[in-house]
């Protein structure tokens, strides 16, 4: 165990010592993905900061840049037994300088918005989990295909109208990851939506869930709960945007309850999104 008194250092971590952190986030119940990091660090491989003491990692935070223009930070975490001492604070400072002058995003949990509003974030929506046992659907879903047999750039396309800038290094690691399954709903030749499922440390995990209508985040949330009882989950969790409405109650709709929130906060303006069709936000930890 490194001393608490030691002078600690910050600096870009590699993908192997971020599987340390993964197993931080999941000693605090987060419920990682259990194969997030390449797709993670495809997007910006020297986003990912440990700070340590005498070499022995104590400290994470994640800033990952998108483009000129937004970044999102995610993962800040010290070690239990060495919070309170300023570790956080300092791989924080520091990290969040990799951003550059970019309008910076995160997911807050509720005991550290407040710190986040002194360091200039201002909360734009709530994001609530929902977690449950997805019964299924008494038929099954019509017009799904897999992403991959789907025009790439068209994809990438409708993602961009979701997010608050361009992610085609992110969203190609992220479609073709060993254990994901990405679903896109096409209706009458044309693209209505899109979600992925991937394994993870508790409930099998769906983010991004992106649509046109209700019933097309319904039919993508079957095909991608059916999906997850193929690789041996029976419950799944969606990170749902208070931002729109109609996600909270399709979650409930499907049996789903609310578990835990967080905060989306910005320090600045951001890329304008079609909000009514996310019924789910990719991850907590890059937005």
């Amino acid at each position: 165990m490194p001393s608490s008194s030691g002078p600690l250092s910050v600096s870009p971590a590699t993908p192997r010592e971020w599987a340390l952190v993964r197993s931080w986030a999941a000693a605090e119940g987060w419920n990682p993905g259990r194969a997030d990091i390449p797709a993670f660090f495809a997007q910006d491989p020297r986003g990912f900061f440990l700070g340590r003491i005498d070499g022995e990692p104590v400290s994470a935070v994640s800033v990952v840049t998108y483009d000129d223009s937004y970044a999102f930070l995610g993962f800040y975490l010290v070690r239990p037994e060495l919070r309170g001492l300023g570790h956080g604070l300092t791989t924080w400072r520091t990290a969040l300088s990799h951003a550059g002058g970019r309008t910076v995003g995160l997911d807050g949990v509720p005991e550290q918005q407040d710190n986040y509003r002194r360091s200039g974030f201002a909360t734009a929506h709530r994001t609530a989990r929902y977690v449950g046992e997805a019964a299924p659907p008494e038929r099954p879903a019509s017009g799904l295909v897999a992403a991959g047999s789907v025009d790439p750039a068209a994809l990438a396309a409708y993602d961009a109208d979701c997010h608050h800038a361009d992610r085609p290094r992110f969203l190609s690691a992220w479609l073709t990851t060993p254990g994901h399954r990405a679903l896109v709903r096409v209706v009458d030749g044309r693209m209505t939506g899109y979600g992925v499922v991937r394994p993870a440390e508790a409930e099998a995990r769906i983010g991004p869930l992106f649509a046109d209508t209700p019933a097309d985040a319904g039919a993508l949330l079957d095909g991608l709960a059916a999906a997850a009882r193929d690789f041996g989950a029976d419950r799944i969790a969606v990170d749902v945007p208070e931002a729109n409405p109609a996600a909270a109650l399709l979650a409930r709709q499907r049996g789903l309850e609310p578990t835990f929130e967080t905060a989306r906060m910005y320090t600045g303006p951001v890329r304008p999104i079609a909000r009514q069709r996310v019924f789910g936000v990719t991850t907590l930890e890059l937005g």
